[in-house]
């Protein structure tokens, strides 16, 4: 049981990492509460195919990376409650 902690431990403290590194290197959506109230065009082609740049696989990774990070966290606060 204590290889397993150890093993977890390891992959939460590199998701942590990879996680920090993606969410600095993202550029901040500028529109926010502002582009609800002007409007915004989402029917054009960039925005159909927003998730096939660059930025679109750095927020898709975020995301994943981040459900990870909860997922482990739990994992540990469960294995060091044992």
């Amino acid at each position: 049981m204590e290889i397993l902690k150890y093993i977890i431990l390891v992959i939460y403290i590199i998701v942590c990492i990879a996680l920090i590194i993606l969410a600095t290197i993202q550029n901040s959506e500028k529109a926010g509460a502002s582009g609800t109230i002007t409007g915004s065009s989402t029917n054009n082609f960039y925005e159909q195919n927003k998730g096939r740049t660059k930025q679109g696989k750095l927020k898709k990774w975020t995301i994943i990376l981040g459900i990870m990070f909860v997922v482990l966290a739990i994992m540990l606060g469960i294995l060091y409650l044992v």
